[in-house]
């Protein structure tokens, strides 16, 4: 159900806007409140909330384009925003690229729904916010050695969204939705003076479907517990056991150069690979914008074109980019979509676990610290953390360890992925297997 003040400030000012000389509007009228509660070793840190309401107007004015906010939304102010804003977008070089996205591509919103709002959002109140920061703590000094254990901040969030958007060629669009996460993070001491840093989360649409907050506090510590004693260890060409939460991080590195604009720019090595081998055959995701309650899922993307999935890798083969109305009309390509939403893998039919069984020596990698990708050239170098394996078993942790290669040729490596997609991301990326990677330690 749409919101019926931010309906009427979206009307409002895409009649306004068109009165005063714009050719077409997209006018975007938000709400959005988030509170931020933050709890650090036995007592509250800080509790932060805000409100914030705005409108958002993207006007193409005699061939000419502008994106222009405004907090203030009264309609006097809204009218001299305005025309103030037409004014200015006439001053502008012409940009002939610039158009709404045909209509037709409005059609086709899912009917489903997608529960992306949870109905139960007011009952999380500041009392309950408090208990739950507390609890992850609990939960962190509970599983671990209080002497190994240094401090624990812990903390939960949660936002409510809505959005009335409305563009000058028909399209209307009216969505809310709900997010909450919990947070902790570790660090401890080990016997040799080191201390080691390691974090916990959780995030989902709704309330219920996050874990205990005890059990977020375990899994901080449980983290920062293993990688006590930690060994450097020397070069060497070895297999890789990508954790599914870290997957994440690497794989975000594929974005710049799928998008329109890394193609335009000729800033990606992936430029005409449509169609062409750019990984394994046991590598295919699509995306999905239909995921019942998934963090990405949506029924329109961000020009207003309706959500439909998309093969963007099948058996290893590149089959679309995300490439939006501009950047399509530009590369004289069909638009698909701006920005991913879920990913949905190819799953294989092994856990974490026996995929690490495995492997008779490699490294288990669970996360990356810095490191730097180059998407015009793919190459790209990466600092991790993580455990030695040996004969199928981890064991000991590691450190000043680094990876390098080019994405052009670092996913044919891969060899295995696992059936464990991470559940609190839109990513939900399995555990993945890599042959032949080089680690350079000390």
């Amino acid at each position: 159900m749409k919101n019926k003040e931010l309906y009427s400030i979206s009307e409002h000012a895409l009649k306004q806007a068109k009165a005063f000389g714009a050719s077409e509007v997209k006018a975007s009228t938000f709400k959005r409140r988030e509170v931020s509660t933050n709890w650090r070793d036995g007592k509250i840190e800080k509790i932060s909330e805000s409100t914030e309401k705005g409108l958002t107007l993207n006007l193409y004015v005699e061939g000419r384009y502008s994106t222009v906010s405004t907090s203030d939304l009264r309609k006097d102010a809204l009218n001299v925003f305005i025309e103030d804003s037409i004014q200015f977008a006439r001053v502008l070089a012409q940009d002939p690229y610039r158009q709404l996205p045909d209509p037709s591509r409005y059609k086709g919103q899912t009917k489903e729904d997608l529960q992306i709002a949870d109905a139960n959002y007011k009952k999380v109140t500041p009392e309950l916010r408090r208990q739950i920061v507390k609890r992850i703590e609990h939960g962190a000094r509970s599983a671990g050695n209080q002497d190994s254990i240094i401090s624990v901040s812990t903390s939960f969030n949660d936002t409510f969204t809505e959005e009335v958007r409305l563009h000058s060629n028909g399209f209307e669009g009216a969505v809310a939705g709900t997010s909450f996460s919990s947070f902790v993070e570790v660090s401890g001491k080990d016997a040799e003076g080191r201390r080691p840093q390691e974090y916990a989360y959780a995030a989902k649409r709704h309330y219920g479907d996050l874990p205990t907050p005890e059990s977020v506090g375990e899994e901080g510590v449980k983290r920062v517990m293993s990688r006590m004693g930690s060994k450097k260890v020397g070069s060497e060409t070895l297999t890789m056991v990508l954790d599914n939460r870290a997957v994440g991080r690497f794989a975000g590195n594929l974005l710049g150069p799928l998008s329109g604009n890394g193609l335009q720019q000729k800033q990606s090595c992936f430029e005409g690979m449509q169609g062409k081998a750019i990984g394994s055959k046991l590598w295919s995701i699509t995306d999905n914008p239909h995921v019942i309650k998934g963090l990405g899922s949506r029924y329109y993307d961000r020009e207003g074109m309706a959500a439909v999935k998309m093969p963007v890798i099948e058996n290893g083969i590149l089959k679309n980019y995300y490439i939006d109305t501009y950047y399509g009309k530009k590369l004289n390509m069909p638009a698909t979509t701006a920005s991913p939403s879920n990913a949905d893998w190819k799953l294989g039919n092994q856990s974490k676990e026996q995929l690490i069984q495995t492997v008779k020596r490699g490294i288990f990698v669970t996360g990356f610290i810095g490191g730097n990708s180059n998407r015009t050239t793919g190459d790209f170098s990466l600092d991790v953390q993580g455990f030695f394996i040996e004969n199928g078993n981890i064991a000991y942790p590691i450190s000043e360890m680094n990876i390098s290669g080019n994405l052009t040729s670092f996913w044919h490596n891969l060899i295995a992925v696992g059936n464990d997609p991470f559940p609190y991301s839109p990513l939900q990326s399995p555990t993945l297997v890599f042959d032949k990677v080089e680690f350079a330690g000390t």
